[in-house]
């Protein structure tokens, strides 16, 4: 496995631009609290880091990943000022196919959301085979997804803003 011995939330190799000027929302899926509220921790570290004002930084729960697509759409319907939205939610693969469609359907919803609003609609979401494997992506030793998911949003704010 590629991630083994890696940790993904290494940012030594790339510039990340003065987050300053961008607004941001972030989405927080409640299921699997223990793991998204270590994503939304570090995604809010890495905004507030990297300059973004706390007063820029919209923050909603949801109850879970699958809501994520329609808190993304409501967001970017009533703040259309915002320049991404930051998505956050684990799903853990359990017995049945429930798994599959979830991750698909939240995967397909957020990209759509982007498309439609012309915005970042930034897929942190975390699809593992267990909890372990959640907690290791979720400030574990494979780093964590809020931290990429932020830098990811504060990139393609600044690459919609210069483009």
């Amino acid at each position: 496995m590629a991630t083994q011995l890696k940790n993904l939330s290494d940012f030594s190799h790339t510039t990340i631009p003065n987050a300053s000027p961008y607004k941001f929302a972030i989405a927080v899926a409640e299921w699997n609290a223990e793991v998204t509220g270590s994503l939304y921790k570090g995604a809010l570290d890495k905004l507030l880091m990297h300059g973004v004002d706390e007063s820029n930084i919209l923050s909603v729960s949801v109850p879970g990943s699958f809501e994520l697509t329609s808190a993304a759409e409501l967001i970017l319907n009533k703040h259309p000022y915002l320049d991404a939205v930051i998505c956050l939610g684990c799903i853990i693969q359990g017995e049945t196919r429930h798994f599959d469609f979830i991750c698909d359907a939240v995967a397909h919803g957020l990209t759509q959301v982007g498309i439609k609003h012309n915005k970042p609609v930034i897929f942190g979401v975390l699809t593992t085979n267990d909890q372990q494997q959640a907690i290791d992506r979720a400030g574990g030793k494979h780093g964590n997804k809020g931290d990429e998911a932020a830098i990811t949003a504060i990139k393609m704010a600044d690459l919609a803003a210069t483009i």
